[in-house]
């Protein structure tokens, strides 16, 4: 996955990444994608932009429509020196790559052009030519991204998954 990285700094909460004043029932707002700290943020991205954070990214609420709007507003994976669990979980599960990397954000500029590589948990900083090695994904999870999601990869999968007893 390679995108322009922005920046955001430690202790992000869902509050932050999508205020509840944007979720009106199964209606998730995505525009106002971490309006709180970067108005208008949402028309900055292209699609496949990747998201740099420092610790204790997602806290807060266990709401999936923060990791949901920050996935349909186009970034492609994010980077954080830590996440929250609930959020970790949470964006796995709705299919947004989360990849944990310690100080990140001292690697990354803002703008800077980076490549994450899921197999390896390598980040590439284009912009300088430097690189880290962050967490991998099992390929497990990375099936789940694929699918789009848990959802559709049960769906996909129905059948096929051995349950253990």
């Amino acid at each position: 996955m390679r995108g322009i990285a922005y920046i955001f700094g430690e202790d992000i909460s869902t509050d932050i990444i999508l205020p509840t004043d944007y979720t009106h029932g199964s209606t998730i707002d995505y525009k106002h994608v971490f309006d709180p700290v970067r108005p208008g943020f949402a028309k900055e991205i292209t699609k496949g932009d990747i998201i740099v954070a420092g610790k204790n990214f997602g806290s807060g609420s266990s709401r999936e429509s923060a990791p949901i709007a920050i996935q349909l507003a186009g970034i492609s994976v994010v980077v954080a020196e830590s996440f929250s669990r609930i959020f970790y979980r949470n964006a796995i599960a709705i299919g947004l790559p989360v990849i944990t990397a310690e100080k990140i954000t001292d690697f990354v500029s803002e703008e800077n052009e980076i490549e994450v590589n899921l197999d390896t948990g390598i980040i590439v900083n284009h912009t300088t030519g430097d690189e880290v090695e962050g967490e991998s994904m099992p390929r497990e999870i990375q099936s789940i991204f694929e699918a789009g999601g848990l959802i559709n990869h049960y769906k996909v999968n129905k059948g096929k998954i051995e349950i253990q007893k």
